[in-house]
């Protein structure tokens, strides 16, 4: 099992969105990065819900991969803001894998809370200039981060 954190601005798709609807595709991805992440994804592995670009970023729910990797069909559709005219249908350029909802945590745990752990020196998330949606998480990191909670 691997563990991974997924970033989401709450005012397009929330912790609370992902409660109400219980499991979700994780589309829209268009980093090659981010996209080889969700590639390396299996149905189990456990996911960090991280609120962004908002007025306190942090890791607010927790999640699990619910599927194996697949073509994400929006990067097919004309209308969508992820329509990518140069991927094909027999070999797409992005994936995505469905979450679904474990639970929210008792409380935010802020990004300024995480940089100021010891314990999570290496967390990808902390990297300066780190900007990707879908990120791996180590075991280590992961436990340090629940026991904030």
């Amino acid at each position: 099992m691997n563990h991974w954190l997924m970033k989401s601005e709450p005012d397009e798709f929330s912790i609370d969105d992902l409660a109400r609807r219980g499991r979700e595709p994780w589309s829209g991805v268009r980093n090659y990065q981010a996209r080889n992440y969700l590639r390396a994804m299996r149905p189990g592995d456990r996911v960090l819900f991280y609120h962004s670009s908002c007025a306190e970023p942090g890791v607010v729910g927790l999640a699990e991969v619910a599927s194996e990797p697949y073509p994400d069909p929006t990067q097919f559709d004309p209308r969508s803001d992820y329509f990518d005219a140069a991927s094909r249908r027999e070999e797409p350029r992005w994936s995505l894998v469905e979450v679904k909802f474990t639970r929210k945590l008792r409380r935010t745990i802020p990004l300024r809370e995480l940089k100021s752990r010891k314990e999570l020196r290496g967390l990808a998330l902390l990297r300066p200039g780190n900007r990707l949606s879908v990120l791996p998480v180590s075991k280590a990191h992961w436990d340090c981060i629940l026991r904030l909670e």
